[in-house]
């Protein structure tokens, strides 16, 4: 389970940095550490995500308990 959760926390920290990113940028935020606050903020948030949806996706897969 934590590699799957250590893939998908590749594709959500990416996710979640670029939109936080993007976001501080549209609201005209363009000193440094605006821009690296926001891409650490989405970094530190994808950790539970990632995590959750690991554990979703690993209990999914299991097979049925006859």
């Amino acid at each position: 389970m934590f590699r799957l959760s250590a893939v998908l926390y590749i594709l959500v920290a990416t996710a979640l940095a670029g939109a936080a990113v993007t976001a501080v940028l549209s609201l005209g935020m363009m000193e440094r550490w605006q821009i690296a606050g926001a891409f650490a903020a989405g970094c530190v948030l994808a950790l539970p995500v990632a995590a959750v949806l690991g554990k979703k996706i690993y209990t999914a897969m299991k097979p049925p308990m006859a």
